[in-house]
């Protein structure tokens, strides 16, 4: 039975500098809600309960979203708004959250690594919140979940990228396909050269986890940028006899880490909204005949410039 996910959050989030000096890029909005919030939901939606949030400084404001509020509650009811703190009450009530410090910001493995005191033998859920995922159906920690149990393995979420783009990602060796999404792991490798890469299949933001991983981040070293890495520990469980599955996830993954993937998101999101999708829409009609009118006077100066004998 896996109850307990893991949600690394202590990063500076220095792409979205100056946005993020006091504000956590956890909690920057994704149309109404904070991103963070995407995330508890699939968890809870995942059958999970207890939220163990690893954090840094300047990050208290994830637990205050997290905590009761009666005082907004009352102004809300007496405004007859109660709607709108809804979602996020619902998630107060029904879920337990732990939050840790990591006093230093030693990579994502070592973020994992802060939270062995509170695992006990089981197996955990690791969610990145820079991976945002929504699927309409099977929640995407709840596919792997379903392997994990059924299986006995840790299981890692992969996604199909050009192979150009391997160097940004932990990619997985294959040593067996099972059907088209699910594969059996040969090997990991962190940030690869695309030469080198076993595969164009990159690891993603969701994970199920032995508690083995704990004793296999224990006795990293370093690795690449310097950090301690997760792929790099994974794959010491593998070298140590223990079964590791990816799974190529169903559903839209937005990956909300840098300023345009979180734009894109916000738009793509926006645009499958009932509340948001019309309006969207017209907004991005009056832009496109906005840039065709701008285009076609810009070759209509380009000409005059040129019949004129003007260089350009």
């Amino acid at each position: 039975m896996i109850t307990k996910a893991i949600i690394p959050a202590g990063g500076l989030g220095t792409r979205f500098l100056p946005a993020t000096k006091t504000t956590p890029k956890e909690m920057l909005p994704l149309l109404e809600k904070p991103a963070i919030q995407y995330i508890v939901e699939e968890g809870l939606k995942s059958s999970l309960k207890t939220f163990i949030v690893i954090t840094g400084k300047n990050k208290s404001v994830i637990e205050d979203h997290f905590d009761p509020y009666p005082e907004l509650d009352a102004h809300l009811a007496l405004h007859k708004k109660e709607e709108l703190m809804d979602g996020v009450n619902k998630i107060i009530h029904a879920s337990n959250f732990i939050y840790l410090r990591q006093k230093e910001p030693l990579g994502l493995g070592h973020a994992i690594w802060c939270a062995r005191h509170v695992i006990g033998k089981e197996h955990i859920a690791v969610f990145l919140p820079d991976d945002i995922i929504v699927n309409s159906n099977t929640p995407c920690m709840g596919q792997l979940m379903q392997i994990a149990m059924q299986e006995k393995c840790n299981v890692v979420a992969v996604q199909e990228v050009p192979i150009e783009d391997v160097g940004s990602y932990g990619v997985v060796g294959i040593r067996k396909q099972f059907s088209p999404n699910l594969f059996q792991v040969k090997e990991l490798v962190e940030k690869p050269r695309p030469i080198d890469a076993p595969s164009n299949l990159a690891i993603i933001g969701r994970y199920v986890l032995s508690p083995n991983i704990f004793n296999a981040l224990e006795e990293l070293n370093a690795g690449v940028n310097g950090e301690i890495q997760l792929t790099d520990a994974i794959q010491a469980l593998l070298l140590s006899g223990e079964k590791v599955f990816a799974y190529k996830i169903q559903g839209t993954r937005y990956d909300v880490g840098t300023p345009l993937g979180l734009l894109k998101a916000n738009i793509d999101m926006a645009l499958r909204h009932p509340k948001y999708a019309q309006p969207m829409m017209d907004y991005l009609a009056s832009i496109d005949r906005e840039m065709i009118v701008m285009q076609g006077q810009a070759q209509s100066l380009s000409k005059m410039k040129h019949s004129s004998g003007v260089m350009l």
